[in-house]
């Protein structure tokens, strides 16, 4: 019997977490996008395979150039990447707790999100908002 895998993060407890941040802020919630995931999850494999840590790819792609890639036609789009933490709720706290990357989660013009753990603890959550 052939099955579809779920996307591994669409569980409601990453879209709670965000969004609960993003509530103590008065942001709008943003949703899941299984084609965020693709990019993300995309980017977490080739760090972890290819053993480098950036938000450039090993080819020089920027987070833009991997949305668009994905067939995603973005307005605005932002990239947080993390390496080490163990569970969502360790890197998820230590975005919050990172000028930068809590700057990304909350950021007004987010409506939607993609998140993907790869080998090694490799995060990557990609924050966005179609044209």
């Amino acid at each position: 019997m052939f099955s579809v895998a779920a996307p591994v993060f669409v569980d409601p407890v990453a879209t709670q977490i965000i969004n609960d941040i993003r509530k103590d802020k008065r942001r709008k919630p943003v949703r899941y996008s299984t084609q965020l995931e693709g990019v993300a999850k995309a980017h977490a494999d080739e760090m972890a395979s290819k053993g480098y840590f950036s938000h450039t790819g090993a080819n020089g792609s920027t987070v833009g150039s991997r949305t668009t890639a994905q067939g995603y036609k973005w307005c605005f789009v932002a990239e947080n990447i993390a390496q080490g933490q163990r569970s969502l709720e360790q890197v998820m706290a230590g975005w919050r707790s990172s000028k930068g990357h809590y700057k990304n989660i909350i950021h007004k013009k987010a409506r939607e999100f993609g998140l993907a753990r790869g080998a090694g603890n490799t995060w990557v959550m990609v924050l966005a908002a179609p044209c």
